[in-house]
């Protein structure tokens, strides 16, 4: 996996001071798209233990706290890059505990493969849905376009749990 961006200190990008990975990959590429440089899978550099190490310290810093991960992209859920994302979410679940993790996807929850549900179940927040330019609003929090959902993941298995 590639990643084109990483922000060891934000404040846009979910609630509170977070580290925030852009990874690289992206198929749904929506028009409009305020991040077209992340959609190649080649974008950027490699993502490797260097940069793992980097976030799990930046997310342990008591200089700086910060509330959690956001993950964005690219497609942090496209196949291609769920193996590795996987082990980072896992790895700031071991090691950062208290954090809680963000993620933005263009997939909806309901079309979740297995694979994908394997990392979904290990965040707090998934944020998804392809956006969409002519439901664009700038007055939504943490998203671009009014289709696209702000799921709390622990709430969304208890209410399938029941259903």
């Amino acid at each position: 996996m590639h990643y084109c961006r990483y922000y060891p200190v934000d404040v846009v990008n979910g609630p509170g001071t977070r580290c925030t990975l852009f990874v690289s990959g992206c198929t749904h590429q929506c028009r409009g798209c305020y991040n077209q440089s992340t959609w190649r899978f080649d974008a950027g550099m490699p993502f490797n233990q260097a940069i793992l190490q980097q976030i799990l310290d930046d997310l342990s810093d008591t200089d700086i706290p910060r509330r959690g991960l956001s993950l964005s992209g690219g497609d942090p859920l496209h196949p291609n890059n769920v193996p590795v994302v996987l082990e980072l979410v896992k790895r700031v679940r071991q090691e950062c505990p208290g954090k809680d993790i963000w993620c933005w996807t263009g997939y909806e929850i309901e079309q979740l493969s297995e694979l994908q549900w394997q990392l979904v179940k290990l965040i707090d927040v998934l944020i998804d849905g392809r956006f969409e330019q002519d439901k664009l609003s700038a007055q939504l929090p943490w998203r671009g376009s009014s289709n696209q959902r702000i799921i709390y993941i622990d709430d969304w298995l208890k209410k399938e749990e029941h259903s």
